[in-house]
């Protein structure tokens, strides 16, 4: 299990079902979730909004995870990754969640309420949490070129 319990989660319109049943899951696990919204169905709201304030508060607390959900998880990973230190991914299986965790230490994971029934996304999430950073040396190295970029 991730060292760090604390998740910042966000979404919006699109993904704000699907983030409600996430949290729940989340504190089942025993982690502290927070969320920075939309904390209300909105549905003229801007995922670039949500995906900024988590992507900075993941790199601002070492060790923190993140979790963005809109329509196609897309967007959400686009504008998250545009923080500099945020590696968010879009995982649609349990297998990219991993390997985006070994190889690419993502430290945010994205969903496409649109595309994943919620089961599935529970079950990414908790490999995704599970699964420990590599510390082999070229994945080491791919990471540090990654957060010079």
């Amino acid at each position: 299990m991730a060292k760090n319990r604390k998740i910042y989660i966000g979404s919006d319109h699109a993904g704000f079902k699907l983030k409600e049943e996430l949290k729940k899951y989340l504190k089942t696990l025993g982690f502290a979730c927070q969320d920075l919204g939309n904390t209300k169905f909105e549905p003229l709201d801007d995922y670039p909004d949500y995906a900024t304030k988590v992507a900075r508060q993941v790199v601002k607390n070492k060790g923190a995870n993140g979790i963005l959900i809109c329509g196609s998880g897309v967007g959400m990973c686009m504008a998250a990754n545009k923080v500099r230190g945020a590696r968010a991914v879009n995982a649609s299986d349990e297998k990219i969640a991993q390997a985006s965790r070994e190889h690419n230490q993502a430290n945010i994971l994205c969903f496409g309420q649109s595309y994943i029934k919620p089961a599935l996304a529970k079950k990414i999430t908790k490999v995704w949490l599970n699964t420990p950073y590599s510390t082999e040396d070229r994945h080491v190295r791919r990471v540090i070129k990654m957060n010079k970029l």
